[in-house]
């Protein structure tokens, strides 16, 4: 199968994982591309897509959601996946003992997962160097709670990563077989 991964990254970390993921179908034999959403084109070549943005301040970039908002009658007609990452910590629940990665969906998501019903979706854990911040993100990380709220460090789990691709691949069954998608 012709398999789109789309990505919108700001900093390089949600690029990694979406090229993590259009590994593993690649070595699955599927034939895949993985380009920034700004990039990709007509979605109809594709036989399945899935689509990653970044979040920040609890908002999916807004080039990953006018992406699938531009693309949604083709996306709707095809197998997709979403996933965000951002959450960043060493920390895995928030002070009530959620599991970061339910309470950090973007509010955009159940808009976009229902406009266009995906496969699954997903957040995972982000990473943050700060040679890569902005000027004005390097004074956050100034401030007393700075370095609290922007941690630096590569927090993204492989494994879980690896684990949803894997459920990904599954679904799109063996290259070169018909697959139940």
């Amino acid at each position: 199968m012709r398999v789109l991964v789309a990505h919108a990254s700001k900093h390089g970390a949600t690029a990694g994982i979406a090229e993590h993921i259009g590994a593993t179908l690649s070595e699955a034999g599927h034939e895949v591309r993985v380009l920034p959403v700004t990039e990709t084109g007509d979605v109809t070549s594709y036989d399945a897509v899935v689509v990653g943005g970044a979040t920040y301040v609890g908002h999916w970039r807004k080039d990953a959601t006018a992406f699938v908002e531009d693309h949604r009658d083709e996306l709707a007609a095809r197998p997709v996946w979403l996933f965000s990452s951002g959450p960043i910590g060493a920390d895995k629940t928030d002070k009530h003992g959620a599991d970061l990665r339910t309470v950090s969906k973007p509010q955009e998501m159940d808009d976009l997962v229902a406009a266009i019903r995906p496969r699954g979706q997903r957040v995972f854990f982000g990473a943050l160097d700060p040679q890569e911040l902005t000027v004005s993100e390097r004074l956050v990380r100034k401030l007393p709670a700075g370095r609290e709220l922007l941690p630096e460090g590569d927090f993204r789990d492989w494994a879980d990563v690896d684990g949803w691709s894997a459920e990904i691949v599954r679904a799109l069954g063996a290259a070169g077989s018909p697959a139940a998608v």
